[in-house]
């Protein structure tokens, strides 16, 4: 682990910044269905699961419907992974420097702070995001069901926001112009719009997460004088961890959506933080709807750390960098 800790930055920027590409495109679709299956309230139920939900996308918005704020995603995924991976391996070297051996504790305080730090970044990305995946979701609901949805509320949000619809089609408004609205008028506040919700999902997120895929991983190892692990192994290991670690936050994550989602229809309750909201889809949806979305939150999460933990863990910064092992840890 000592080793692993002293490749560099950039190596571990480009790595982290291919596995999030690379995953967030195969699996972005699933992840629009996840927003707008957790959006949906009881009575008000356009979509019936994850594939009625992609189809009906595709039939109403076309098959680029399916990846609306994937941009924001590809964007941004690059420093969030990197973040993320590289905080965690930042803290596990901390933790480890008296020499002794990383305990279940340790692993999770470092997971703790992995997950703190990537807030600065994802809080950004899901809130510009959520708004783009949703839209058609709204569409939909004032084409089914006008006579429950009349109008749409903004919350108080801006004229750009307010002009993405009409009664007949969304108009393409950017991430950028989301972006500059929100800045104009909310600050820099306006994009860190359900902050404490995404600290809480992904707090516990990574502490659940790394030390689940460090056991994994060294259930892999050849042997004690060999600890190198198949490529194989490192995605199975990432699969397992993510796929645990993301049906466990799912409450928190619907929360988190819920909080960032800034157009609502005119029945749709409006929350004034995360206690507000627990309290009221517990009492007017159920405990069920904590879990809306679960299925596919998982098979979103799970591909995207596998194929991230793969990317990490073989070097693909290292080998494009040109890096060689005597040069890496000489320096």
């Amino acid at each position: 682990m000592a080793q692993q800790q002293q490749i560099s930055l950039p190596a571990k920027l480009i790595n982290g910044g291919i596995a999030g590409m690379v995953g967030v495109t195969c699996v972005f679709p699933i992840d629009l269905a996840k927003t707008r299956l957790q959006n949906q309230r009881s009575g008000q139920q356009l979509y019936k699961n994850m594939m009625d939900c992609l189809l009906k996308t595709v039939q109403s918005e076309g098959y680029f419907g399916m990846y609306r704020g994937a941009a924001v995603n590809l964007t941004l995924v690059t420093p969030e992974k990197a973040i993320k991976l590289a905080a965690n391996d930042f803290f596990r070297h901390q933790l480890s420097k008296d020499g002794g051996r990383l305990t279940v504790g340790k692993q999770m305080l470092a997971g703790c702070g992995a997950g703190m730090c990537q807030v600065i970044v994802t809080t950004p990305m899901e809130m510009l995001k959520i708004q783009l995946q949703d839209a058609g979701r709204l569409l939909a609901q004032q084409r089914v069901m006008p006579s429950l949805v009349p109008a749409l509320k903004m919350g108080g949000t801006s004229a750009v926001l307010s002009r993405s619809y009409n009664a007949n089609q969304v108009i393409r408004v950017s991430a950028t112009q989301i972006t500059r609205e929100l800045l104009r008028t909310k600050g820099v506040s306006g994009l860190y719009r359900g902050l404490g919700a995404t600290l809480m999902r992904d707090i516990p997120f990574s502490m659940v997460y790394f030390p689940l895929f460090a056991h994994l991983q060294q259930l892999g190892r050849h042997s004690a004088e060999d600890p190198t692990v198949p490529f194989y192994w490192s995605f199975l290991s990432g699969l397992a961890a993510g796929c645990t670690a993301a049906v466990a936050v799912s409450p928190c994550d619907v929360v988190k959506t819920r909080l960032q989602s800034l157009k609502k229809g005119a029945n749709e309750e409006t929350y004034k933080g995360v206690v507000d909201c627990i309290s009221k889809i517990m009492r007017k949806e159920g405990p069920g709807a904590f879990m809306k979305g679960a299925t596919c939150r998982a098979l979103v999460i799970a591909p995207l750390f596998g194929i991230a933990q793969v990317v990490y863990s073989a070097g693909v910064g290292e080998f494009l960098l040109e890096y060689t092992p005597s040069n890496i840890y000489s320096a």
